[in-house]
């Protein structure tokens, strides 16, 4: 009966309960494994909430108030009780008497010497529709006129010829020096001013301008001076 046992020594129960321990932890760090990579595997994705941003703009800024309508004018006409020195009977008897001061009336008599038509302010011996404040002073005298150079050419009394600039002639330099001038009522030369002309040329001819002398101008008998342009020419032909 014996026979059939089997001898158990404590060695080998010691090793069946090592390996027991490790197959049971084993078991149940699988079982933590597959609890943690699941929801890694099977993600859900949240709900997307779509926000609509709707853009409204302000609204209109209220139209201006209109302008306070204008007060109606009201026009009293003055009664008056005497008209052309003369009482006048009211159309009604009111009902109260109100002392009235009358307002003076213009003065219907004229200056002396006026005219029929007349404004007041006007002066003596005018004309109807004039201006007010009596004749307009007369206008000033000229005391210069503008010239044409052919016109003021032929008063010339006196023409002193330019010499011609040494430099100018060895370089063969020729041409028309443009000059503004004006003539005093005695006819001397009182202002020159250079208007075109070549630069070696232009001392000559103001040089030689400076002696003109002009017969004087005469505007409504009386002399004046005269604004006019002078050309002086240079030639090598000369």
């Amino acid at each position: 009966m014996f026979e059939d046992l089997v001898e158990c020594s404590p060695q080998a129960k010691k090793t069946n309960k090592k390996w027991t321990v490790l197959v049971s932890m084993s078991v149940q760090l699988l079982f933590v494994g597959i609890l943690v990579l699941i929801p890694l595997i099977y993600t859900e994705a949240l709900p997307k909430t779509m926000m609509a941003t709707l853009l409204v703009a302000p609204p209109p800024p209220p139209p201006p108030p209109p302008p306070p309508a204008a007060a109606p004018v009201v026009r009293v006409k003055p009664v008056r009780l005497m008209e052309a020195g003369k009482l006048m009977q009211p159309k009604a008897i009111p009902k109260e008497v109100k002392i009235i001061k009358e307002e003076e009336l213009p003065a219907d008599m004229g200056a002396v010497g006026g005219v029929p038509g007349g404004v007041p302010g006007g002066s003596t011996g005018g004309v109807i529709g004039g201006v007010i404040g009596g004749m307009a002073p007369p206008p000033p005298k000229q005391s210069r006129i503008r010239q044409g150079g052919n016109v003021t050419q032929a008063n010339i009394i006196y023409r002193a010829q330019p010499s011609y600039p040494p430099l100018a002639r060895q370089t063969r330099i020729q041409g028309t020096v443009k000059l503004h001038a004006i003539i005093s009522k005695t006819g001397t030369v009182q202002q020159l001013e250079v208007v075109s002309g070549h630069p070696l040329l232009v001392q000559a001819a103001l040089d030689a301008v400076r002696q003109w002398r002009y017969r004087p101008t005469l505007l409504n008998g009386e002399p004046v001076e005269v604004d006019t342009t002078i050309d002086v020419v240079f030639s090598l032909n000369q």
